[in-house]
């Protein structure tokens, strides 16, 4: 990898880290948060859910402002605002009697920042190489980065929470202003030549020529990230709630424990980040594995539920979550124009959205009717995964070429 590019990527890679930690850090602090302000186990999941519900809306806006604009200007106001949320909710919950409403107002701010931060970086990443193998290798570094975040969460969240339930949001501006420093100062993302700016309408008609040339396989990798996001924040709520209420693990032992799936869930990431190259029919039957072993790891909880039993699944789980990652974000960058990029990559990044806003919601409800629930919908949704990937990502047919540029009008 180019060296001179070894600073752009490691304060990018900020990004995907905090945004992660904003997030899933308040995973293992909910059912602390629930037992504080005396709220619903769905109620709790809301502070995950609005979040991402307000990132899924406006992600493709950021993506097309990136394109249009540039890259940096974006990512750094988001992660400003991604601190303002923060500090809202930080400060609810120090001054107010009751400050769920507002810790929710928080969030949906904090939401709208992240929309504009993490789905940004990864056509940044793609700006800056031409090489494929070296974008692959970069995005792999921002995948592990991003599943990094979701190892040190839990533990980072529990231990704060040890000391003040609400300490996780006070964390939040701290962070993003030390991406806001790195992002500044280090990434410099080429430069727009002002010929080179596309008008709207001709923008728009080059993102539908996109959208119509490749539309069977972008919709098979934007509805794998959904599905494989869904699974994920759905099992560590699950997680989370089931290591206090059976097995009376808290606190920052709670945390480590979590943290163990999600361990092997990053070194796989990286791994894969590192051996896919530019090889896309590897992407795919990676991506098949991976969505394989997410299904077969929750087979086996129907013959023994021990706790060393349900994490040794949940790593084989991570593994294959791991190793899909990083194929799923080289096939749809490495496949789409640059000019396009942002914007289709964002749609994609809003459809992970969807997964995690839909994932606590939906798993918290099945957990009141049993265990098996739980494992039947993740197997159950891992195996439409399987589907999609063997019938609709056709790479030697579909990535090869992205469509041809759509021609201004004559004046």
């Amino acid at each position: 990898m180019e060296e001179k590019k070894n600073l752009d990527l490691f304060a990018l890679a900020s990004v995907p880290l905090i945004m992660t930690l904003g997030n899933s850090m308040l995973i293992p602090v909910l059912p602390v948060i629930e037992k504080t302000l005396n709220i619903s186990s769905f109620q709790v999941s809301m502070i995950i859910t609005v979040y991402s519900i307000v990132a899924i809306l406006l992600i493709p806006i950021a993506g097309y402002l990136s394109d249009r604009f540039g890259r940096k200007k974006v990512i750094i106001p988001s992660l400003l605002l991604a601190a303002i949320g923060g500090a809202i909710t930080g400060f609810a919950s120090w001054k107010m009697e009751n400050p769920y409403l507002f810790i929710l107002v928080g969030r949906v701010i904090q939401g709208i920042g992240s929309a504009g931060a993490m789905p940004v970086v990864i056509p940044c990443v793609g700006d800056l190489f031409k090489n494929e193998d070296e974008v692959t290798k970069g995005l792999g570094l921002i995948e592990t980065a991003n599943t990094f975040g979701k190892v040190l969460s839990p533990i980072l969240g529990a231990f704060l929470a040890s000391f003040i339930w609400f300490l996780p949001f006070w964390f939040i501006p701290l962070l993003c202003a030390i991406s806001i420093v790195l992002v500044l100062f280090f990434v410099k993302t080429p430069k727009k030549k002002d010929q080179e700016v596309q008008e709207f309408g001709e923008f728009a008609r080059n993102v539908k020529a996109t959208l119509k040339k490749n539309l069977r396989w972008l919709l098979a990798i934007f509805l794998l990230g959904g599905i494989i996001m869904f699974v994920l924040f759905g099992i560590l709520f699950y997680l989370s709630t089931i290591l206090e209420e059976r097995h009376g693990i808290y606190g920052t032992k709670k945390g480590l424990v979590m943290a163990i799936p999600l361990l092997a869930l990053s070194i796989s990431s990286f791994v894969a980040g590192k051996k896919l190259g530019e090889n896309k029919q590897v992407m795919k039957w990676t991506i098949f594995v991976g969505f394989l072993l997410l299904a077969g790891a929750f087979i086996f909880l129907f013959f023994n539920m021990s706790l060393v039993f349900l994490l040794s699944a949940l790593v084989v789980g991570g593994v294959g979550i791991g190793a899909a990652l990083p194929s799923l974000d080289a096939l749809i960058t490495e496949g789409i124009e640059k000019e396009e990029r942002g914007t289709i990559t964002s749609l994609y990044s809003s459809m992970r959205f969807v997964g995690v806003a839909a994932g606590p919601p939906v798993y918290a409800l099945l957990i009141k009717m049993s265990d098996q629930a739980v494992f039947h919908t993740s197997i159950y949704s891992s195996l439409v995964g399987v589907i999609v990937v063997w019938f609709a990502v056709k790479p030697d047919k579909e990535t090869k070429k992205v469509a041809p540029k759509v021609k201004k009008a004559p004046v």
